[in-house]
């Protein structure tokens, strides 16, 4: 990757991507990871409870939020792609990344239809569904941390980092 492509990476394709250092895409994954970590502990618990149909309805409403979160950050995530060179390691990681991402929020959307049919239970397959889809987007996570904290896409460059660290 070149400096100047590297230099490219850092700055935002739109101001809807947010500020340059601070990118919006990163904000934004905080709500699906945590709709979708919070429907499993409502699954979890769910199993335990002997009336479910209060965890099956909470976690149902989990997953509709990660999944319009999801879009949401998708969108935000899709402005920074843009910003890598074509054939670039970051890219490469990015699109693995988007990947991963788009493949957990269809499963995601199938988990939510497979407990519609049966709105006061827990379903064996929505729990197996839901453990798979965060399983997955951990690793995409995992990638998404490795795209700003390995190569930096959309961090600040060291100068303007420095400032931080100046008495």
């Amino acid at each position: 990757m070149s400096s100047q492509e590297h230099l490219r990476s850092k700055q935002p394709a739109s101001p809807l991507a947010g500020p340059y250092g601070h990118p919006f895409h990163a904000i934004a994954v905080t709500i699906p990871i945590g709709a979708w970590t919070a429907s499993i502990v409502f699954d979890i618990i769910g199993l335990f409870s002997s009336d479910p149909s209060a965890y099956a309805l909470g976690a149902r409403v989990l997953i509709i939020i990660g999944i319009v979160g999801a879009i949401v950050a998708a969108a935000l995530g899709l402005m920074d792609l843009t910003r890598l060179g074509k054939g670039t390691p970051a890219r490469r990681t990015a699109l693995t990344h988007a990947q991963l991402n788009v493949a957990g929020l269809v499963v995601w959307v199938v988990n939510f239809v497979v407990r519609q049919a049966d709105p006061d239970r827990l379903p064996v397959l929505g729990v197996v569904l839901s453990t798979v889809a965060l399983a997955a987007l951990g690793v995409s996570g995992w990638l998404g941390g490795k795209l700003a904290y390995r190569y930096g896409v959309r961090v600040a460059d060291e100068t303007t980092q420095l400032e931080g660290f100046r008495r």
